[in-house]
């Protein structure tokens, strides 16, 4: 049975993830350093709280927000609250805290509101300016030492974890959007004379041509591939069963996008899952290219229909691929922040993206591969439909607000997964399917959320021994070779017997 303790651990080593790659970094405001910088500044003027509301016409309690990190105001208030101040907005943006003592409430304060005070129950206190900066320190440390502790305890040969949430954190902070990757895109298209539209295969067969690469269809292609590249000889082999569940030409696409992107072999897992997400964004950026993919989702949102069946069918390609897509455009191109997640039907998380304040489970170095969906989410909901030839939306509403996804379930060999895109409740009026009256709660990552009742537990805990149906790549520690999940050997042997041979 597992206990209270182990369970808080578990808790604890979840919510850490958002503080193991989201920490501020110094570089630029937040909410809780502007309102130090506002309080320091009245407060040196002079001025009381309801004195300088007065000045703004705001309710005191609306100040104190501002001042104690709640919530953060507008421009225009702000530029009006820098102007009863004596001072300027630029001034009240500045970084770093107004003085010594105002930095270390300031990292009290955020400790309080992450993960290891949630995790462990622990209730915040007003930081008075009774306590002295001793007491204060005291706090910090502890909190920073079992931060500490709960990483080096998941450190162990996760080297793939780590370089997941390396990368997630960099995708988040560019909105998933890469302009260097569409500029790339948009001239391989225009050198194979792409006007427009879905993207054909005789348009996919010239660019391999202009490439430099012939096609070949095999019976005998290495089982652990997709495709494989003769780089030498300039051939791509492909299979010649398609998998009816994909998109025939991507496998080709992605050959050429590695080429094109100049790879070469990865020296790290880290280097191999960037060089993987360039693969597929360039692949994806060619089958729904920027410009017509940008015209065809703004005339939707323009009607408040943006719906990710429309964009598959527009472009021809895999519902997955037209929600990645959508991803890297809905920010950046359409103002729309989202997230992105692919379950397993087990309720493992294969892949996942955020830039919308939406909290996904996690490990302590930040990784979400291989954690559980919670149950009530759309992503985990979908499964228990009936209809799979609709798509599936529900509101859900968390600790980080309300969230509106739509999802559906595709088959692998490995299973079936759910594909799910979802936006925050105030961008839901741009899309089909706002008017559903599905709707859940979901309290994670609070443990009591998705955990067993108690009497069940107990009566079951120690007698289960469940065998995992989660794809045995999720669970395995770092693979090895230069390119994870391949025989390697099977590839050379393959490539030696469709080599041509000289005349």
């Amino acid at each position: 049975m597992v206990t209270a303790g182990r369970a808080r651990s578990a808790t604890l080593a979840t919510a850490l993830a958002e503080a193991a790659v989201a920490e501020p970094d110094g570089s630029e405001v937040d909410a809780l350093t502007l309102g130090r910088r506002i309080r320091d500044r009245r407060t040196a003027r002079g001025l009381t709280l309801g004195e300088l509301a007065a000045a703004i016409d705001r309710a005191p309690s609306q100040v104190s927000a501002i001042e104690n990190g709640k919530r953060e105001p507008r421009l225009s208030m702000l530029r009006t609250i820098a102007l009863a101040l004596g001072t300027s907005a630029d001034e009240l943006l500045r970084p770093d805290a107004p003085s010594e003592r105002a930095a270390l409430e300031i990292a009290v304060e955020r400790a309080m509101r992450g993960p290891v005070f949630e995790a462990l129950g622990l209730a915040s206190f007003r930081v008075a300016k009774t306590m002295n900066d001793q007491t204060l320190q005291t706090i910090l440390s502890l909190h920073d030492e079992i931060t500490r502790l709960h990483r080096e305890r998941a450190a162990t040969p996760e080297e793939a974890r780590r370089a997941n949430a390396q990368l997630r954190a960099e995708m988040r902070a560019r909105d998933n959007f890469s302009p260097e990757l569409e500029a790339q895109a948009a001239e391989l298209l225009d050198a194979v004379g792409h006007t427009g539209g879905p993207v054909s295969h005789q348009l996919v067969a010239d660019l391999a041509s202009h490439l430099g690469f012939t096609l070949h269809y095999v019976g005998d292609l290495p089982h652990s591939t997709r495709s494989v590249t003769d780089k030498r000889h300039g051939r791509v082999y492909l299979p010649t069963q398609q998998s009816p569940s994909r998109d025939s030409r991507s496998p080709i696409l992605q050959a050429l996008a590695s080429h094109a992107l100049g790879h070469e072999e990865p020296a790290s897992y880290g280097e191999f899952l960037r060089q993987r997400i360039e693969t597929n964004y360039l692949t994806a950026a060619i089958l729904l290219p920027e410009r017509d993919a940008v015209r065809f989702l703004t005339e939707a949102k323009n009607l408040r229909r943006i719906s990710m069946e429309d964009l598959r069918d527009a472009f021809a390609v895999s519902y997955e691929t037209a929600a990645h897509r959508f991803t890297n455009l809905a920010t950046a191109r359409l103002g729309i922040p989202v997230h992105f997640t692919k379950v397993h039907e087990s309720g493992t998380i294969i892949k996942a993206y955020e830039n919308d304040r939406v909290r996904f489970p996690s490990d302590a170095l930040g990784a979400i591969e291989g954690t559980t969906m919670c149950r009530n989410w759309t992503a985990r909901t979908v499964f228990d439909v009936e209809d799979r030839f609709s798509p599936w939306y529900q509101y859900t509403d968390t600790p980080s607000g309300t969230f509106w996804c739509t999802s559906r379930i595709e088959k692998a060999k490995e299973g079936e997964y759910s594909v799910s895109v979802g936006v925050p409740f105030e961008h839901v009026k741009w899309f089909r399917g706002r008017e559903t009256p599905h709707r859940a709660v979901s309290r994670c990552p609070d443990p009591a959320c998705c955990q067993a009742p108690a009497g069940l537990a107990e009566r079951w805990a120690d007698a289960s021994w469940p065998a995992a149906r989660t794809p045995t790549s999720l669970l395995a520690a770092l693979p090895t070779g230069t390119f994870p999940g391949v025989d390697e050997t099977e590839v050379y042997e393959f490539l030696e017997a469709h080599a041509p041979q000289a005349s």
